[in-house]
């Protein structure tokens, strides 16, 4: 079964998604069985490498929330994150363009490692306040996943994997995906947002039974008179 994730990485919200499906799939009878893709998904394909303006003040120009109601917000995302085991640091964050930083995951992906680099990056981003569009970044981020130097500069000072974070997006597009995390199960089964990982588990064994239907080999013929039915048990 293949489960296809749209997210980004400077997506709060994301970070919260990608552990309620991890813990999710761990609970999943047949999660050996389950292959995870990482999609990619811009927020904002416009914003600059370095935006070099604080959450808190970016929150109060795109929203018109106050001071004290930006605060607020990044102290109540914080606690959330908390609560799945993961450390923000929203006050100190360096927003920036995540386009490189997808590139990277579609190279990691290559070796099977995106969900390692999609992690890195997630945890350079929120954690240690790194700046995630700035390319030192990047390169420290991927060679602490194992990713080949020369492969990585080589995507960095191209256009390499251009194309396929554009088809994850014009795909999102086709789906009708507006915001992210977004989750597609056997291109069958979607879930939007970041939810409950109860609500992920009950998505992966629907998607699962819909997929694996049960098939009576023996006892299905009419008229058995070993089964009990409609409160009668023939002897």
């Amino acid at each position: 079964m293949k489960v296809e994730i749209w997210s980004d990485v400077v997506c709060p919200w994301c970070y919260v998604g990608k552990r309620q499906f991890e813990d999710a799939l761990s609970r999943f009878e047949h999660r050996d069985q389950v292959e995870v893709e990482w999609r990619s998904f811009e927020l904002d394909p416009t914003t600059p490498a370095v935006v070099g303006i604080p959450m808190g003040e970016i929150l109060q120009r795109k929203y018109g929330m106050s001071a004290d109601q930006a605060e607020a917000a990044n102290r109540r995302m914080t606690a959330l994150a908390a609560s799945v085991g993961l450390e923000y640091h929203l006050d100190a964050v360096q927003a920036g363009n995540t386009f490189d930083a997808h590139r990277l995951i579609h190279l990691a992906a290559e070796g099977g490692h995106g969900d390692a680099m999609k992690e890195r990056l997630l945890a350079a981003y929120f954690t240690e306040a790194r700046a995630i569009g700035d390319r030192a970044t990047l390169v420290e981020a991927a060679a602490d996943v194992g990713l080949d130097a020369d492969a990585v500069d080589d995507v960095l000072g191209g256009d390499r994997f251009a194309a396929e974070v554009r088809a994850d997006e014009q795909r999102a597009q086709a789906l009708g995906v507006t915001g992210v995390p977004f989750f597609a199960i056997d291109g069958t089964y979607g879930v939007a947002g970041a939810q409950p990982a109860d609500v992920l588990l009950e998505a992966l064994e629907k998607a699962w039974a819909a997929s694996h239907p049960l098939a009576v080999v023996a006892g299905s013929e009419s008229g058995t008179d070993s089964s009990c039915t409609d409160g009668a048990c023939p002897v």
